[in-house]
């Protein structure tokens, strides 16, 4: 009779009324149930997501910032859709939800107002697509990767594995370089300095040689190399290379550069220092005094 009593006394107290919202009861048990549906559609649009991006869209001819966004906006459809039938299976009235809404929305609006912001701007960030996970993008002067994009923030990882999490808004307001957007190719550019007393043939066929010779560096389109000024002890070389991978950018100049010392090294081509040559005349002749003393 005691086990009765308890599964009685039990039953009363899931069955109390918390409150009343528009003619409907709000018991702990609806309640309950509301939080087991929703965590259980929260579970499944998480699930989903990880499903589709690592699996299903896998398979097919997309690229990775799409199969991003598809899992992604499959993840909120499902988590929508699961308050929605969470919200019905308890029996409250959709209807008599958004009267509350409306009422609220007007303090929400003053009081969440960056909130709302960065959550329009990552809709827009999905669907408009500027930046995709795995991009580089530099923004706000840090450049890094994208490897998340949410509801409210980006998470990009910088070129020292830093994690940096940025606002939404900031990519839908401000200027950002996405150096991926479209096309991972990029024109690479290194600077050098030659004596004024080398052989500009032999300068020119230095630099072609070194393009050509490194892998990395496409044959279409082709290498460029310019003599962009006279500088006050040198000549300013400038080599323009095209490589298919922007990220790699950094990689292939360090070594071009030491292509560059190796290859003036073999031919003889000087890399001059910063000097200056101070030559003092005077148009008057000086007064000299041979006055003994």
């Amino acid at each position: 009779m005691e086990l009765n009593e308890y599964l009685s006394t039990l039953q009363e107290y899931l069955h109390l009324t918390l409150f009343t919202l528009q003619d409907t009861e709000v018991t702990i048990m609806s309640m309950v149930i509301f939080f087991l549906f929703l965590s259980f559609f929260l579970f499944l649009g998480s699930f989903a997501r990880r499903i589709l991006q690592h699996r299903i869209l896998k398979k097919f001819a997309i690229d990775s910032g799409l199969q991003y966004t598809l899992a992604r906006v499959t993840q909120y459809i499902i988590v929508v859709l699961g308050v929605l039938i969470s919200f019905q299976f308890v029996g409250i009235d959709l209807t008599s939800l958004a009267v509350i809404f409306g009422l609220l929305s007007v303090g929400i609006g003053f009081g969440l107002q960056n909130i709302t912001a960065n959550f329009i701007s990552g809709l827009i960030i999905m669907f408009e697509r500027p930046i995709s996970v795995g991009d580089r993008v530099e923004v706000g002067g840090i450049e890094g990767d994208v490897i998340e994009i949410s509801i409210r923030s980006t998470k990009i990882k910088t070129m020292n594995n830093t994690s940096i999490i940025v606002p939404n808004t900031q990519f839908v307001e401000n200027n950002v370089i996405n150096f991926s957007h479209g096309d991972s190719t990029f024109r690479l550019h290194v600077y050098v300095g030659v004596s004024y007393s080398s052989n500009l043939d032999d300068v020119l066929k230095a630099l072609n040689e070194v393009a050509e010779e490194h892998p990395k560096v496409m044959k279409v389109p082709e290498h460029q190399v310019h003599l962009t000024q006279f500088g006050d002890s040198s000549w300013d070389m400038e080599l323009r290379v095209w490589i298919p991978e922007v990220k790699d950018r950094l990689i292939i100049r360090n070594e071009l550069n030491q292509a560059i010392v190796r290859k003036f090294a073999e031919m003889d081509i000087e890399i001059p220092f910063p000097q200056r040559d101070l030559h003092v005349r005077s148009s008057v002749d000086l007064p000299v005094s041979n006055k003994a003393n």
